[in-house]
């Protein structure tokens, strides 16, 4: 009988070598290779596979086209995020830290297509009781709802077959036999993602697989864990706050872009449709330092309050803490108002976030975040019926961005009165000149004189 042996697996990337190293030379990453039991391979039992008939490639113009039936989810803003619907046979990944309400979404989403499906909710980590408290707790009721308690997802295999939609909770805590280490390591988390990918693919059901993160807010395990999805959504917020924000960043048969707005209560998790008072304080206008910028996320718009504080730095070099916005890109727009517009920024600690906890990568949000650093520097509040976007060059000048007509559209329907936006993108947007006021600048300077004149 073969002697089983260990290997070290890097948590990060999969990388796999015979002895410890301290940084992985695949990732480059430090302290990540985990020792792994690796048990002896079985002799082969046919040469089957030497006579197996080869995969005839297809040209493009002969491969048939399939069409990818949705279902909805009975929550709209997921539906948005996941691009329309639930993909029949698709796998979706859902991470976020412990507590965020991973399974209670997904507990509601279960209920919801179990009045129509069979759904298999496929508890690791909890007792089929505690699921069924839940759903208690939530109202939620379904005969077609199928509870199994079970971490081998060989033996669960059978249950998978019978159902149309599958929830698993979680991948970490469930394993395969085909391999001899533990649960939730590097090599468990491969094994059993990529059978589950074998089972959706060839029988059609479609997988909600819950992850854990690491403390970085990463998904833990290998990155091939999301290489395999056909969906990565991340779900973030404090466990202190009611607001949930459910970010999509992968999506095969959607947008990236898209992000879905959740509150949590004590009935369950319900998507908000209206973002002002997530997004937009009541008391803007009357503090300096706050800006509002149109934000486009996929395929919707929303408006979005950055605010900023300045303090004299009591060190020798001053801090620049953004929450929601690039560092990198903070600093580069504090260069250009100190040079191009004389802002003196040079001694001040620097604080800037994006409210309700949104993260603004688009660059159209620069022209905002420059008005915000000049009302906070000056001490004089911008009003709060005008809203800011363009891109800013490292010249000074402000940049046209796209979907200018959609972000001016967004800004009437929330009763805005003016909109500072680049001349270029005057053109695209002459059509609501009679309901709000356009005001082109071409430079950074020229929108700090048409909001602090004096």
């Amino acid at each position: 009988m073969a002697k089983a042996t260990t290997q070290f697996v890097c948590n990060e990337c999969g990388y796999t070598s015979p002895k410890w190293l301290g940084r992985c030379p695949d990732c480059g990453k430090f302290n990540t290779l985990i020792e792994e039991a690796v048990a002896p391979s079985a002799p082969a039992k046919s040469k089957s596979a030497l006579f197996h008939t080869p995969s005839r490639a297809l040209p493009l113009s002969q491969v048939k086209y399939e069409k990818y039936e949705r279902v909805s989810s009975g929550i709209s803003e997921l539906d948005v995020v996941l691009g329309g619907g639930i993909v029949r046979g698709s796998l979706v990944l859902v991470g976020g830290d412990p507590g965020v309400g991973k399974s209670t979404i997904l507990t509601q989403v279960s209920a919801h297509l179990a009045k129509e499906h069979k759904v298999l909710y496929l508890s690791a980590e909890e007792s089929c009781s505690q699921v069924k408290l839940r759903c208690e707790r939530l109202g939620l009721n379904s005969e077609n709802l199928l509870l199994l308690n079970e971490t081998n997802i060989d033996l669960a295999e059978s249950a998978f077959l019978e159902a149309e939609y599958v929830v698993i909770d979680s991948i970490q805590a469930v394993y395969t036999e085909a391999l001899s280490s533990s649960a939730g390591s590097v090599g468990q988390v491969r094994e059993c993602a990529s059978k589950l990918m074998r089972i959706a693919k060839a029988n059609g059901i479609t997988f909600f697989i819950i992850g854990h993160v690491t403390k970085e807010g990463t998904l833990a395990g290998p990155k091939v864990l999301e290489h395999i999805m056909d969906a990565v959504l991340y779900f973030e917020g404090e466990r202190t706050e009611n607001f949930k924000i459910l970010r999509a960043v992968k999506n095969r048969f959607g947008s990236v872009q898209e992000v879905g707005v959740f509150e949590m209560t004590s009935e369950g998790i319900f998507g908000i449709s209206d973002y002002s008072a997530l997004f937009l304080s009541d008391t803007r206008g009357e503090a300096a330092g706050a800006a509002v910028t149109p934000s486009e996320t996929g395929n919707r718009c929303m408006m979005v309050e950055i605010q900023t504080l300045m303090c004299k730095t009591a060190y020798g070099l001053p801090r620049r803490m953004p929450l929601g916005v690039d560092f990198n890109r903070l600093v580069v727009l504090i260069a250009v108002l100190e040079k191009r517009c004389g802002l003196p920024l040079g001694t001040q600690d620097i604080y800037l976030n994006a409210m309700g906890g949104i993260k603004l990568n688009e660059p159209s949000a620069d022209l905002s975040i420059c008005a915000a650093l000049a009302s906070a520097e000056k001490m004089q509040p911008i009003d709060k019926y005008t809203a800011l976007f363009g891109e800013v060059g490292l010249t000074g000048e402000v940049r046209a961005v796209n979907f200018a007509d959609k972000r001016v559209n967004e800004c009437v329907k929330m009763g805005f009165k003016r909109v500072i936006l680049p001349a270029k993108n005057m053109k695209a947007c002459e059509k609501f000149k009679d309901k709000i006021e356009l005001v082109p600048v071409n430079y950074v300077s020229q929108m700090i004189k048409t909001l602090f004149p004096k």
